[in-house]
């Protein structure tokens, strides 16, 4: 049965895919809250810009993590996605982890009809069919691999439904679908690996909430989008 409702989901979308930036025309900003064992450590921004058919999608983040009082893991980063359309023309980012910089390069090749990723982590091309593994896009859920938004490195995946749920964020209560994102290779290390809970409100075209743990349980949640 939930093989059958992820059929209908995939076909749904797939049905509506040149549309997909549309679905994003109403927003202008979501605004993301970064949490680790329950608490607030930092947030995850998205600015939505449109002019003469191209839209820009910036994205800001910053988190801390503390042990008695001494921060032991911290991340500030900045990217811009470019889209025409439904196509992705260029991504850049730059990240800074632990005093350590990383980056992406990323353009459309007209010519090849492929990415040319220039990377912390990788170098080299890549299909078009990859998605930015970011959180604003529910795209990331229809992709068979992703593009890791603050290194280049590709990763394929596989993604679960898990089934319908009614969560509640910062008292407003929203229907959602529960997805599982995985690694499709589970043999990786653990720190490289994808493991994710996802879920998706079809309604507002949103992903509401997403959480794994890593060093602690991390939840990053909409607070607020308009």
């Amino acid at each position: 049965m939930k093989r059958f409702l992820l059929l209908i989901f995939f076909l749904t979308y797939s049905f509506n895919s040149a549309a997909h930036m549309a679905h994003y025309n109403k927003f202008t900003k979501i605004e993301m809250e970064i949490l680790r064992d329950g608490e607030v450590i930092g947030y995850n921004y998205y600015f939505f810009k449109k002019e003469s058919g191209q839209t820009t999608v910036t994205n800001q983040i910053k988190f801390t993590v503390k042990l008695f009082g001494a921060t032991i893991f911290e991340a500030e980063g900045y990217g811009e996605e470019k889209y025409i359309k439904d196509k992705l023309i260029s991504f850049n980012s730059k990240t800074r982890q632990n005093n350590k910089e990383k980056y992406v390069e990323l353009k459309l090749n007209e010519q090849t009809n492929e990415y040319d990723i220039k990377g912390s982590s990788y170098t080299g091309k890549a299909s078009i069919d990859n998605v930015i593994g970011n959180w604003w896009s529910h795209k990331v859920l229809e992709s068979n691999s992703q593009i890791s938004p603050i290194s280049g490195s590709i990763k394929e995946q596989v993604v679960t439904f898990v089934g319908k749920e009614k969560i509640e964020l910062y008292g407003k209560s929203y229907d959602t679908e529960h997805f599982k994102l995985t690694s499709k290779d589970m043999s990786i290390p653990k720190d490289k690996r994808l493991n994710f809970d996802i879920w998706f409100d079809k309604k507002n075209t949103l992903i509401l909430k997403v959480t794994y743990s890593r060093m602690g349980n991390w939840e990053y949640r909409v607070k607020n989008f308009k």
